[in-house]
């Protein structure tokens, strides 16, 4: 089950009124009043939403409570949770599958398995009105930098493979939370949830991919070195 905590702009955002009477989907009594205390399946995922406005749009910000994998959804339809829940699955989806195979991992994903767990997980959504501290500062850290992007280029993100770019960059972002041992990168960390959780990688497999996928982010990252100095040195020698 997909369970989305708003906050109070989300839960805002969701709402509508008709004929005088508020319409929300938003349960504002959840089962427990803190996240991580809820009973799980293995099937259900935490996300909290928070909801902004940019340039007169409606912006959501949703944000994994365990990986703090964020997605950033710009000019959404306000109270439609349908939309919301497409739009959200379909983004979540195809920007795991290619950061995967970007980071050579496609090998342990299993479409079949991927499908069938997916499945389970998006089938129910639950929207509850309930708050996640840490969560939030991030959230609020990527809005300030959403903002300022789109300062920077005028206007909000034009096509799904703009916003997709973004959120790349938001989860190759090193964060820090409570509990946890250092700092951590959310695509990385949502990479490994992925495959444990929807491709049923063991301990074993999941440590030899985290290895991998380790290894081609250190060569990515030289390749990406290289052609700045290439870039650099040529700017440079024609100046």
């Amino acid at each position: 089950m997909l369970i989305f905590n708003c906050t109070e702009a989300a839960s805002k955002f969701f709402s509508r009124v008709h004929k005088g009477k508020k319409i929300t989907p938003v349960d504002a009594k959840p089962p427990s009043a803190i996240i991580e205390d809820d009973e799980l399946s293995g099937a259900d995922e935490q996300w909290l939403v928070h909801a902004i406005t940019v340039q007169r749009k409606h912006v959501l910000l949703v944000i994994h409570v365990q990986t703090r994998y964020c997605l950033i959804f710009a000019d959404a339809k306000k109270a439609d949770t349908e939309d919301f829940v497409d739009r959200f699955v379909d983004r979540w989806v195809k920007g795991i599958v290619i950061n995967a195979h970007h980071h050579d991992l496609g090998q342990w994903l299993n479409p079949e398995l991927m499908l069938a767990r997916l499945k389970q997980t998006c089938e129910h959504q639950r929207f509850y009105r309930r708050s996640h501290r840490s969560a939030q500062k991030h959230i609020d850290e990527i809005a300030w930098m959403f903002q300022d992007k789109v300062a920077h280029t005028g206007s909000l993100p034009p096509d799904e493979i703009t916003a997709m770019v973004f959120d790349e960059q938001m989860n190759d972002t090193p964060r820090n939370s409570k509990g946890a041992k250092s700092y951590y990168f959310p695509d990385e960390e949502m990479a490994l949830h992925w495959l444990r959780h929807y491709c049923f990688l063991d301990d074993v497999q999941l440590h030899t991919a985290k290895e991998r996928r380790q290894q081609m982010a250190r060569e990515i990252a030289a390749l990406e070195h290289e052609a700045w100095l290439k870039k650099y040195e040529q700017e440079n020698s024609n100046s």
